[in-house]
């Protein structure tokens, strides 16, 4: 399970855009299948390295699916209950 914080999202308007750079995020945005705002957004992450900063994060703050089942694994096995050594009548039980 993978949890990020979740922020509103904000809008921002870029004014004075040149027609040949609006052509070419169309284009872009065409090619690649994805909406005009998601490509913008897209450029933008790898423009500002906001991607490559929340990568070298995860070395340290993620898990990757392998360690995730690993560590599941290890909490499933520390979870059995072996009931030949418990009796209703020790202490434990009243």
């Amino acid at each position: 399970m993978y949890i990020h914080a979740v922020m509103p999202a904000s809008q921002i308007t870029v004014r004075g855009v040149e027609p040949d750079l609006s052509e070419r995020l169309r284009t872009i945005s065409r090619e690649r299948g994805e909406s005009l705002n998601s490509t913008v957004l897209r450029l933008l992450r790898d423009a500002v390295g906001v991607d490559a900063r929340r990568k070298r994060l995860d070395r340290y703050a993620g898990w990757t699916a392998d360690e995730a089942a690993a560590f599941n694994a290890a909490l499933r096995a520390q979870r059995v209950v072996d009931r030949s050594s418990t009796s209703r009548s020790s202490a434990c039980w009243t």
